[in-house]
């Protein structure tokens, strides 16, 4: 935590993007890079964010602001480690794993799970294998090939967001479906919490185990704004 060393937040152009500016000065990345932005409207919102810090800066109540920071100094200059981060859970998707009891969970995972992987392979030609139980299963090298192939395609803002969002999410589909606008933030969560939701409407939920879930549910929302922000959409 840092005690807040400015007064006015402002909004600049840098070359053909934006900057946040603080007492007219431009904003630099935790790297020490050019701050500068693809939208004006996340220029906004990341301006809002400094602005409403009092007198510390709470850096955990600025999610934006990270998130841009890591698009500049990690999706920027180490882009082949992040596509290769979120690719890891391909291998392994959640959406992939189902229970085999009770009844009610495997029916909800397939009302839930399936469409999204239905989706998956009519927008990316990537059919991903479905197991039942825990035992690894490998997945189709074509379908993994096609999800790089998808990934790769993504700027760093939005290969951001769908790290982010695939990391919280804990499969890289549910990720994939966020970022290209199949589901929402929301759905998202509860896609990716539908085990947690199941368990916890039968045995109860502890503190710890709620935070966690509040948690993760700030970060999926967190870069879905980025997102919707990063393209103009706010």
């Amino acid at each position: 935590m840092a005690k807040r060393f400015y007064g006015e937040v402002g909004v600049g152009r840098a070359g053909t993007g934006f900057t946040v500016t603080l007492d007219g000065r431009p904003l630099q990345s935790p790297a020490g890079t050019a701050f500068i932005l693809p939208a004006k409207e996340l220029a906004q919102a990341i301006a809002a964010e400094w602005r409403a810090q009092k007198e510390d800066i709470r850096f955990h109540a600025m999610p934006l602001t990270a998130l841009a920071g890591a698009a500049i100094d990690r999706a920027g200059k180490e882009r082949r480690e992040v596509i290769d981060h979120a690719l890891q859970y391909a291998g392994a998707d959640l959406l992939c794993y189902r229970a085999e009891a009770p009844s009610e969970l495997v029916l909800r995972q397939q009302a839930r799970w399936q469409p999204l992987l239905d989706w998956l392979a009519d927008a990316y030609g990537a059919r991903l294998a479905v197991t039942a139980g825990i035992a690894h299963v490998d997945q189709p090298k074509p379908a993994l090939h096609s999800l790089r192939a998808a990934v790769e395609a993504l700027d760093d803002f939005e290969l951001t967001a769908l790290s982010s969002a695939t990391a919280a999410c804990g499969s890289l589909v549910v990720g994939l479906a966020l970022t290209a606008g199949r589901i929402d933030a929301e759905a998202a969560f509860e896609a990716s919490q539908l085990d947690e939701t199941f368990q916890s409407e039968r045995w109860g939920e502890d503190a710890e185990a709620a935070e966690r879930r509040r948690r993760l549910k700030a970060e999926i929302g967190a870069a879905a704004k980025f997102l919707e922000l990063v393209r103009g959409q706010d």
